[in-house]
């Protein structure tokens, strides 16, 4: 790649929401990823939207936030949870008109499709690590998934 190709992917990607990007190309590898910001405010919130601190919480919110996150880590779901690889959009089926390519209750096998994240134009296919039932489909059709999101629960 050259270097003001480079330059340019950098700042593309510094300039979008995307936390993470990762490329390879004949060999080279470019990962780059970037940490969003929570700003922690302390006293009375107001209502009224500041542009770029969306994830404003104040220190009650942000207790709340971390007992009920602690109070979920106890209370994990049975089965294996098949993960977002990446950043991008999520498709149940391979065609607006055609069915989905798994349903809750549906077995599955090791490898088989459950889903597509489409990211930057690229279709990728999401397969099942595990054999068993589809338990639950934590995402809707045309959703925006994150990397690491819980996409589905397989038992």
């Amino acid at each position: 790649m050259e270097f003001e190709n480079l330059l340019t992917l950098i700042k593309t990607v510094s300039d979008s929401e995307l936390t993470d990007f990762d490329y390879e190309e004949n060999g080279t590898r470019i990962r780059l990823k970037k940490k969003k910001e929570t700003v922690v405010v302390s006293g009375a919130s107001s209502n009224v939207p500041v542009m770029g601190l969306e994830n404003i919480r104040t220190v009650e919110n942000v207790a709340a936030v971390n007992t009920a996150n602690t109070q979920a880590d106890n209370s994990e779901p049975e089965g294996m949870i098949v993960k977002s690889p990446l950043v991008g959009t999520f498709y149940a089926a391979p065609a607006e008109d055609a069915d989905p390519f798994v349903s809750v209750g549906d077995q599955v096998k090791k490898g088989q499709t459950l889903a597509i994240v489409e990211a930057m134009k690229l279709m990728n296919e999401i397969e099942s690590d595990f054999d068993g039932k589809v338990a639950e489909i934590y995402v809707e059709n045309g959703q925006a998934v994150e990397y690491g999101q819980p996409l589905f629960r397989i038992v």
